[in-house]
C-alpha cells in the first residue's frame, strides 16, 4: 500500500488511467471482432464501413500510446488484406 501522499495520488492515477485504456482496448477489439465477423459473412458493403470504423480505433489507440506505431500499421495492414480478399 502506498505510503506517502505522491505514492497515494500516483495510485489513483494509475487506476483512473488503467480503466481508461481498458475501455479503449475493449472498444477497439470489438471493432475488429465485428469485422471479422462481417468479413467471415462475406457482407462486403458493411465490412467495408466496419473497417473504417476498426482503422479510426486503431489509429486512436495508437496516438494514445496504447499500441506502438507499427504494431498499428501492421494490424490495419492484415485487415485491409482480408477485406481485399472479399472482392477476389
Amino acid at each position: 500500500m502506498a505510503n506517502t501522499p505522491q505514492a497515494r495520488k500516483r495510485a489513483r492515477q494509475n487506476a483512473r488511467r488503467r480503466r481508461h485504456n481498458m475501455s479503449i482496448r475493449s472498444s477497439l477489439r470489438s471493432s475488429i471482432k465485428k469485422l471479422l465477423k462481417l468479413i467471415t459473412e462475406k457482407n462486403k458493403e458493411a465490412a467495408s464501413t466496419a473497417y473504417r470504423d476498426a482503422v479510426s480505433n486503431i489509429d486512436s489507440a495508437a496516438s494514445k500510446g496504447l499500441h506502438h506505431k507499427t504494431r498499428a500499421a501492421r494490424l490495419k495492414s492484415r485487415l485491409n488484406n482480408r477485406l481485399k480478399s472479399l472482392n477476389v
